[in-house]
Parts: structure tokens; sequence; C-alpha cells
């Protein structure tokens, strides 16, 4: 049986799943007020993704106005990957890179001309995914991470 999965917007009765998977598979957590805020602003790209009527991972993001992390002058709006997370059972099927593309397709509507994550800079598989996807490593911020960990900032133009 081929398993698939499904996109789709998030909606308020995902909070907790969601929520759920943030602490499940990452260190940085936030409050129900933080991830309501984004949906609330920016629902374009604050997306779930469904195997088997299950939440398996998300994506959210903002929009920020900023310096181009490409050179350019002046300021542009960036999309922000502040989160993504795929619970491990759901992993290496392609779940991941579907949200960033879709999430990068709302950021479009927004009208930003770039996307920007940070990542740890010992998370070597999230780092090929976003290479892989086009993202290429345009800083490095040290410490930044609760527990002192440096940051690749990486980005993209949209």
């Amino acid at each position: 049986m081929q398993e698939t999965f499904r996109l789709r917007k998030f909606e308020m009765q995902d909070l907790q799943k969601v929520m759920f998977i943030n602490r499940a598979c990452l260190p940085e957590n936030y409050t129900d007020y933080f991830f309501l805020d984004l949906y609330r602003r920016f629902p374009e790209s604050f997306i779930v993704a469904e195997q088997n009527g299950e939440i398996a991972g998300y994506i959210m993001c903002r929009i920020e106005l900023g310096f181009s992390n490409f050179g350019f002058s002046g300021l542009i709006k960036k999309g922000h990957i502040v989160s993504i997370a795929v619970l491990p059972e759901f992993r290496r099927k392609g779940i991941a890179k579907a949200l960033i593309n879709r999430a990068m397709e709302g950021m479009k509507l927004y009208k930003a001309k770039q996307c920007f994550l940070e990542v740890r800079v010992s998370n070597v598989p999230a780092v090929n995914l976003y290479k892989s996807l086009g993202f290429q490593i345009t800083k490095t911020i040290h410490g930044y991470y609760a527990d002192g960990e440096d940051a690749y900032v990486m980005s993209k133009k949209l």
C-alpha cells in the first residue's frame, strides 16, 4: 500500500497536535499565543502535512521587512521559516520538502522576495535538505541557540 500525504493550511483545531510535534521534535518551543499569532497574520504560510488523517508535520512562517541576504540595497519583504518539524516516523517521505515549497508559494502571496531560516550547524540532514531546495548559507550566528550552538542563516531568492 502506497502511503501518501496531503498538505493543507493550518486550522485552529490543529493547534494541540502542532504544539505536540514542536515539543517532540525541537528544543525550541513556543507558546500557543505565538503559534496563533503567526496563523492569524500569515495563514498562507502556516501549513500542515497529514498522512492517513494524522498530522505528521508542520511549517510556520512570517513575513519580515529587512535587508537582503544577497547584498541588494534597501529594505525588502522576506519570508522567515520560523519552525518546521516532521514526526520521526514520517520522515524521509518528502514531507519537509513539500512543506517548504508550499510555504514559499504562500510567501509569494505576501510579496516576499526572499526566504530565509536559521538551522543548527550540527543538523547536517536539514542543511542538506535546504541546499537541495536552492538555499545557500549566507551567515553564521554564533551562540544563536539557548544551548550555545551556532546557527547558519540559509537564504533563497523567491
